[in-house]
């Protein structure tokens, strides 16, 4: 059994890795500062992955000041779904997400109907800063609503759109876990509120163990799904994808946050220079023993292409089943 309540000495026997360590040994040793406005910002975020020729979630606009508040309604006429993100959220704060509209009518995952005045209300808030870093004045982006694969994740996730993590340490993806929303997490694919997460094999992109709120399950808490039945399909192509972020970004140590769309296939969602540790209590496992890996193995002269990494990484950090 592996979870929050394991003793200290369990939790060190299995290679997890604590706060500290990681700040200092990963991201300090790793992430060049004046590379985190890259990732900190989501609007810096999707214009440098278009850029290395990555598939990211359409850009309907940008509101950057009060005074164009109002616009949103005009903006997202011809959207059916969109959301509104603050460009320097953190933790998945400031989040809207409006899966159909009409006459001035916003309808939210839950079936919730809000108001032209509370979608106004959500971006002045965002504006204001009141969901970003520091809480320093920010945009709120506007992007096109994900088409997510529902034959493949029907069931697995409830009133929102299920996201993978990878954590990609010098080019190569070390971790993976899928976060699929609740009744409890309001949609939203955040563990702390509530989201499953489900540790996924490298190799397969099967699942391999599930928890929420960090206690282990082992079917969805709202569809009754068995999560032992989870499979990501394109994993490969996913894989490579959330990979190239090195090339990306520079960071080496980093989690990128994908989503598959049924149309346009995987995506990169956001890149983060500081992900958390839940990961590990998702997997069952540790993160150390597999980060040392890839240390030994040094810096060649010639460094292996993302396909490359992705196919040493499978072969290396394959995990079996712990349902």
């Amino acid at each position: 059994m592996f979870s929050m309540f394991t003793s200290p000495q369990k939790l060190k026997a299995k290679g997890v890795m604590g706060m500290n360590k990681r700040n200092g040994a990963y991201i300090g040793r790793y992430n060049d500062r004046s590379k985190y406005p890259l990732v900190d910002d989501k609007l810096k975020t999707k214009i440098i992955a278009q850029q290395h020729g990555a598939t990211v979630p359409k850009l309907i606009g940008v509101i950057a000041q009060q005074a164009e508040v109002k616009r949103i309604h005009a903006m997202v006429k011809d959207w059916p779904g969109f959301v509104i993100k603050p460009a320097r959220g953190s933790g998945g704060k400031g989040i809207l997400v409006i899966i159909s509209h009409k006459d001035g009518v916003y309808i939210k995952p839950s079936g919730q109907a809000i108001n032209e005045q509370d979608v106004e209300r959500h971006i002045s808030n965002a504006l204001a800063g009141l969901f970003s870093l520091g809480g320093k004045n920010d945009v709120a982006v506007v992007e096109n609503l994900i088409k997510f694969d529902d034959i493949s994740f029907d069931g697995f996730s409830y009133e929102g759109v299920p996201d993978i993590r990878v954590i990609v340490f010098k080019g190569y993806p070390v971790m993976a876990m899928m976060r699929c929303s609740t009744a409890a997490s309001d949609g939203k694919a955040n563990l702390h509120q509530g989201a499953v997460g489900v540790g996924l094999d490298i190799a397969t992109g099967r699942a391999v163990r599930a928890v929420q709120f960090d206690h282990p399950i082992t079917h969805h808490p709202d569809t009754d799904k068995p999560l032992n039945e989870l499979v990501v399909p394109n994993w490969e192509k996913l894989l490579i994808l959330a990979s190239s972020a090195w090339e990306m970004t520079g960071l080496g140590y980093m989690g990128t946050d994908m989503v598959l769309d049924k149309e346009e296939g995987p995506m990169v969602l956001e890149l983060n220079a500081r992900p958390g540790l839940a990961i590990q209590i998702a997997n069952g496992a540790g993160l150390l023993p597999r980060l040392q890996h890839i240390e030994s193995l040094g810096t060649p002269a010639e460094y292996p292409r993302a396909a490359e990494r992705v196919a040493y990484a499978a072969k290396q950090f394959s995990a079996k089943p712990q349902f």
